[in-house]
């Protein structure tokens, strides 16, 4: 007896004082509605057939019909039917018998959740009327015929966003008769940034086109003296991506009733794209090993992170910055929030939030490993979400800045954002979320500092420009690059842009006093030096200048440290040091090369082929510091994707990639992975091993499904060497 009273009280919810119900954070969680719901006492000859009764409903959901061309959801690879809020769809309801307005009356119901309530917007009846208002929800007939009537349903522009169950309810004089349930009937309602009530309303088409509807993106990387890009594909319109993307706010428990507000959206999806502290989809990994996983150079899109998070729940390895950015991307675009990604050159982590990164020097110039805590990644990618901020002063909304990389918490969780580009600009960083946290990630000042022997704290340098230097996304309707940098700062060393910097000061963000801090900047010798552009394997030089402006002889001990690091700016060790003492003459200049050889750093390479070169001088007649810093990656080689045939939707084709290998070594445990959304899914093809220059030719067939212009994506993964890519544009006739 106790134990079938048991399994009885764990199906119930907990129920506490504070709630009558339960928290409703599930999408997937039904309730069971009642087809019949009578009035009281049922008289005895009561036959349900004598009343009207709903015999079939018709959804026009096919992507060539009406609803999915007028609601930009025709690329979905969905049977049911996708509509975005504040806009007319069409239904058609068949009776069993011709419907007479004076006797019969039905409405609609709209259910999501499992405790549907109409104060939440999770339960919404909806009587037939005659006029529709724009942005709010009814229903009207347009049309009657037969057994048959047409009805033009409007939603409001408000309303949450995520899969609905659809009932017919008709009203008889003894209780309400109801259809039984039909999946095939769910209707998916997502944000509409076509309609001018909602709040992620874009008003220009081509933006739309790009920032919602294009399912192929492009990632800058790289370094600011050295830009790469490589195409991702979002795939937002694949088929299970929406139930997947629906699924991610039921794992970060976002209640029903707040999913038609993209800022708590973003925010709560902000988290559980990293695994951090909530088991969320991607498991970041930054220390070059990635075992039992993927590395992150080897993923070309979002479509398999997501479809393995969806069926296993539990976080997919591994990502870095641009994968976390990517799988963001694609949740925002699905879902109907206009969304880009971005790449920010030179970005600080500061992690104390001061505004500044301290750089500590040891005697010798060296920086100090110990005592420097701050970093300064190549490149940092996050994502913006265009939206209204209602929860702000007027003129913060638009672009958002939203971050799925976990860098710092924020109110106790891996998150970062919404975050208003605007308000970052100005230097407000007052307002939620994670204001200054970005605005240290686009514009700290960089601080050189050496202590005495005496204790005192002598700053050496202070660096106001290197800090996001330059930040870009993909241009609309193009693969080319839209530098942005002016959205997030004023032209770097104007007084606005200052003014900025104290405003944020002023704003509560500490910026450490100097009073104790010597700060006497070298004038008469200036220091600069240039790496040669360089492919893997190969030598090439590192060419320092000094330009002695004095009328003085001088001779500088100069230090040059070589560092393989990862793109986040952090060392892995340092491959190459060489000192030597350069003499000045007056009023001149001279350069000296330092010669890398490919032997000094292949042994360690990472992935991203990057470096951190520094180098300082002392110059010995005044004992004043020169210090400097620069990061370069090798050229790596690329895929060479072709075709062959005629490419037709529907009728087979053949695509190849080729891959030469330019080391001095051979590849081992080499994974080759291609993709094209409407093309192909992701194909997988490992060789154990490809010796020095030699090549490798895979072949694959494949049925594009999708006309129009497509892309497809390769991407080379082995122990050696990685972020090799191939990208390769194809036209897919009509058939």
């Amino acid at each position: 007896m106790s134990e079938t009273m048991d399994t009885n009280e764990e199906r119930k919810p907990p129920l506490n004082g504070r709630r009558a119900l339960p928290s409703n954070n599930s999408n997937e969680e039904e309730n069971e509605v009642p087809e019949m719901e009578a009035f009281g006492l049922i008289p005895r000859g009561f036959n349900p057939k004598d009343y009207l009764r709903v015999v079939d409903i018709q959804m026009f959901k096919e992507p060539h019909e009406i609803n999915k061309q007028q609601h930009h959801t025709d690329k979905y690879y969905s049977p049911k039917l996708i509509v975005r809020r504040g806009q007319l769809f069409q239904i058609q309801v068949d009776f069993n018998r011709p419907y007479n307005p004076e006797k019969d009356q039905f409405w609609l119901e709209y259910l999501i959740g499992r405790y549907p309530q109409q104060n939440k917007g999770t339960y919404i009846p909806i009587l037939v009327g005659d006029v529709l208002k724009p942005g709010e929800w009814g229903a009207k007939i347009t049309h009657k015929e037969n057994n048959s009537v047409r009805l033009s349903i409007m939603s409001s522009a408000t309303c949450i966003v995520g899969k609905f169950r659809l009932y017919v309810a008709v009203w008889t004089p003894f209780g309400i008769l109801r259809t039984h349930r039909n999946s095939a009937t769910d209707t998916y309602i997502l944000f509409n940034p076509w309609c001018q009530q909602d709040a992620v309303y874009l008003d220009d088409e081509k933006e739309r086109e790009e920032y919602v509807l294009n399912d192929v993106g492009i990632v800058f990387h790289g370094n600011i003296n050295d830009i790469r890009l490589r195409s991702w594909s979002y795939g937002q319109f694949e088929e299970n991506i929406l139930d997947a993307c629906l699924f991610l706010m039921d794992k970060a428990e976002l209640e029903l009733s707040g999913r038609g507000n993209p800022i708590k959206i973003c925010r709560v999806a902000s988290a559980v794209i990293n695994s951090k502290d909530d088991n969320g989809v991607i498991a970041g990994s930054w220390d070059n090993t990635y075992t039992y996983g993927v590395a992150p150079s080897a993923w070309t899109g979002s479509v398999d992170i997501l479809l393995e998070y969806y069926s296993s729940k539990q976080p997919v390895r591994y990502g870095q910055c641009w994968v976390f950015a990517g799988v963001f991307n694609t949740f925002l675009r699905c879902l109907g929030i206009p969304a880009r990604l971005i790449t920010n050159y030179s970005s600080a982590h500061d992690n104390n939030a001061n505004l500044r990164l301290d750089f500590f020097l040891d005697d010798e110039g060296k920086v100090d490993t110990k005592l420097t805590k701050d970093s300064i990644w190549n490149y940092h990618c996050w994502n913006e979400a265009w939206m209204t901020r209602p929860d702000l002063p007027v003129g913060f909304g638009g672009w958002q800045v939203v971050d799925g990389t976990p860098q710092e918490t924020s109110d106790g969780m891996y998150r970062c954002g919404p975050a208003s580009v605007q308000a970052i600009k100005h230097g407000h960083v007052c307002f939620q979320f994670d204001a200054p946290f970005v605005y240290a990630e686009v514009n700290s000042d960089i601080v050189y500092s050496r202590r005495e022997k005496n204790g005192t704290q002598v700053i050496e340098k202070i660096d106001t420009t290197h800090v996001g230097q330059l930040i870009v996304t993909k241009e609309v309707g193009g693969d080319g690059m839209m530098e942005i940098t002016e959205d997030y700062k004023f032209q770097e060393g104007s007084k606005e842009e200052r003014l900025a910097l104290e405003t944020a000061v002023m704003y509560g963000v500490k910026k450490q006093t100097t009073q104790d801090i010597v700060y006497q900047p070298q004038t008469d010798v200036d220091m600069d030096f240039q790496v040669q552009k360089a492919v893997i394997g190969s030598d090439f030089k590192v060419t320092i200048t000094f330009r002695n402006k004095s009328r003085n002889h001088y001779t500088a001990t100069t230090y040059l440290s070589g560092n393989i690091v990862f793109y986040t700016g952090v060392t892995k060790n340092e491959f190459k040091k060489h000192s030597f003492s350069a003499k000045l003459a007056p009023s001149s200049s001279s350069a000296f090369d330092v010669m890398i050889k490919s032997s000094e750093y292949l042994s360690d390479l990472l992935d991203q082929a990057s470096f951190h070169f520094f180098v300082t001088a002392r110059i010995n007649e005044t004992g004043k510091i020169l210090a400097m810093q620069k990061a370069t990656v090798l050229e790596i080689p690329t895929l060479r994707i072709k075709t062959q045939g005629e490419m037709v939707a529907g009728k087979e084709m053949s695509v190849t990639v080729e891959f030469t290998n330019p080391l001095k070594q051979t590849l081992e445990n080499v994974t080759l992975r291609l993709e094209g959304p409407g093309v192909l899914r992701t194909m997988k093809k490992e060789f154990r091993q490809i010796p020095m220059n030699s090549t490798v030719i895979w072949e694959v067939k494949c049925i594009p499904k999708v006309p129009g212009l497509r892309k497809l994506i390769a991407s080379l993964n082995s122990d050696a060497l990685r972020h090799v890519y191939g990208e390769l544009n194809v036209q897919i006739q009509k058939p």
